[in-house]
């Protein structure tokens, strides 16, 4: 009987220790700061060509570091350098018919002008001979009256100079209708030529877009790093056909890493953007990685159809995203770690 007293004793012992520390487990994880386990996650960025082409030369191999504007994958695109100098070739030839056209109007505008001014000095000389011929005619008027002593044939001169000045006055205006016939055919050379011109110069307009078009094909023909990174994947071997945007190089940039974990309800309170807090890589459990919370779900996850109870609130939980600073380049994209929110408690 004894025996089972103490054996019973001992199993009370036991099971208060058990449960002791149990509560004192559970108080600590209580009052240590919010956080929760996430993965590194690096940077990815997918490369690809706008065009569809052969792969000529893979400048790269999986795993290399690549600087910002390295080579990395180059195709042979004949077809869109080919092109490039059709379009180019148009430019050079509309560009030739607009400063022919724009010479043509030059052309027509100083014959206008010309035209005018001949037109001009044609009506002048006309109004000066007319009035000659009419002072003429006046002496031979005035000749006539006198007495007969005046001699025939000085009355028979002034009348044949009142003539002769009548018909070059006639002359005169005949050369100003003619030159007001050539201004106007020069205003309609104008017209034509200012049509012709303007027509050529959106063709050039025309032509420059599709070189540009064209030139920005042939340069998605060679694939350059945007920035600093490593090589993923390379999907594609050099020789394989590929269609327009495949990807061709995935790159992974781990010096701006981010890890994702989940926040309870009842704690997120505690935790803001740009709040700070830690990272421990289970690969470098002895290392504190430095991070920042950069967002805060706006919206809960794993939400029950029905939150009625305390218990279905407490399932809601909201992804928090924490910016990490990879000393030392040791964090690599995948890897499990733990963020704790810095000065901050359960």
């Amino acid at each position: 009987m004894r025996r089972v007293v103490a054996v019973l004793a001992v199993l009370v012992v036991v099971l208060g220790a058990l449960i002791g520390v149990r509560l004192w487990t559970q108080t600590r994880a209580l009052a240590a700061p919010s956080g929760g386990s996430g993965e590194i996650e690096g940077t990815i960025v997918d490369l690809s060509s706008r065009v569809g082409a052969r792969i000529v030369e893979l400048r790269v191999k999986e795993g290399d570091r690549v600087r910002t504007g390295d080579l990395l994958v180059r195709l042979d695109c004949a077809d869109p350098a080919a092109a490039l100098a059709e379009a180019e070739a148009r430019v050079a030839s509309a560009r030739a018919q607009a400063a022919a056209a724009t010479a043509q109007l030059s052309v027509s505008e100083r014959n206008r002008v010309a035209a005018r001014a001949s037109q001009d000095a044609a009506r002048k000389q006309a109004a000066a001979l007319a009035a000659q011929a009419e002072a003429a005619e006046r002496q031979a008027r005035r000749l006539e009256a006198l007495p007969n002593d005046v001699a025939a044939s000085s009355i028979d001169q002034t009348r044949a100079s009142a003539e002769g000045l009548t018909r070059q006055t006639e002359a005169a205006i005949s050369q100003a209708a003619a030159s007001e016939a050539q201004a106007h055919a020069a205003e309609v050379g104008i017209r034509s030529a200012g049509a012709q011109a303007e027509a050529a110069l959106a063709q050039v307009r025309a032509g420059e877009a599709a070189v540009a078009r064209a030139r920005l094909l042939v340069d998605e023909c060679e694939l350059h790093a945007p920035r600093d990174a490593e090589v993923q994947t390379l999907p594609h071997e050099a020789g394989e056909l590929v269609s327009p945007g495949a990807t061709l190089v995935r790159l992974v940039d781990l010096s701006d890493l981010k890890a994702t974990f989940y926040l309870p309800n009842a704690e997120i309170g505690a935790v803001r953007p740009g709040a700070r807090a830690t990272v421990v890589a289970d690969a470098w459990p002895r290392e504190v990685f430095e991070a920042k919370v950069r967002t805060v779900s706006l919206e809960a996850e794993f939400t029950p159809r029905n939150i009625q109870t305390r218990t279905d609130r407490d399932r809601l939980v909201y992804p928090v995203e924490v910016t990490v600073v990879n000393r030392d380049g040791k964090l690599r994209s995948g890897m499990p770690v733990q963020v704790t929110l810095t000065g901050t408690g359960r």
